[in-house]
């Protein structure tokens, strides 16, 4: 609206008159006047009225200047330029509303994605501790299986020595009784001889023939 008092008069509109106090309807009435306030500047904007004042009281003291040169014509209001500035300055404010609007959306959307963001995360790190723990319990229990695995491998292990051990004492005489097995065979016969003379002796028999049989025996093993 103040755009409209100096570039488009035509859709200007007058701000309200001024409500008269108590005292000032009895003057009005009485037949007296109520001074309005005076304007603040130049177009009661507050601005350079001393100033032009000033300017005044000066040019009464110069001489009258020279007519002016001429020119292409007389001034004419210009009322389309003045149209066309409202409008610039309306599309700047709806160029503005516009990139405000898209700001806001970006915002929101960027909002949704971070809270999107968040969530999905905290999703994640739950998953993740959960899938620790378990994998913490796992080890856990993999520890305790290798210590006992361990313990059974140094008892199986002690075990397996004494068996070698046991195998190695078996070796040794069966080995003995390979090496000496002749020689236990012959006195194990001459020890049944020996025992079936004796009975023949104790029977009755004739000694000579016993000795003489044992003769022929030693004689034969000596050999």
């Amino acid at each position: 609206n103040r755009l409209n008092k100096f570039y488009n008069p035509k859709l200007y509109a007058a701000p309200a008159k001024r409500e008269l106090s108590e005292e000032e309807r009895i003057t009005v009435n009485m037949g007296g006047t109520v001074p309005t306030p005076a304007p603040g500047g130049i177009a009661d904007t507050g601005i350079g009225a001393s100033l032009v004042q000033i300017r005044a009281h000066s040019q009464v003291d110069r001489a009258a200047p020279q007519a002016p040169p001429e020119t292409f014509g007389p001034y004419t209001k210009k009322g389309g330029e003045t149209n066309g500035v409202i409008a610039m300055i309306d599309l700047l404010v709806k160029d503005l509303d516009k990139e405000m609007q898209e700001a806001e959306v970006s915002e929101k959307d960027a909002q949704a994605d971070y809270e999107t963001m968040m969530a999905d995360a905290g999703e994640k790190r739950a998953a993740d501790l959960t899938s620790l723990n378990e994998k913490e319990s796992a080890k856990a229990n993999t520890e305790e299986e290798l210590d006992s695995e361990k313990d059974s491998k140094a008892a199986t292990t002690k075990e397996l020595m004494g068996v070698d051990k046991y195998v190695s004492e078996l070796h040794g005489e069966c080995d003995w009784l390979l090496k000496y097995f002749e020689a236990r065979k012959a006195a194990r016969t001459s020890e049944i001889e020996s025992l079936g003379n004796a009975k023949a002796v104790l029977s009755g028999a004739d000694y000579a023939l016993v000795q003489t049989a044992s003769s022929g025996f030693l004689a034969r093993r000596s050999q």
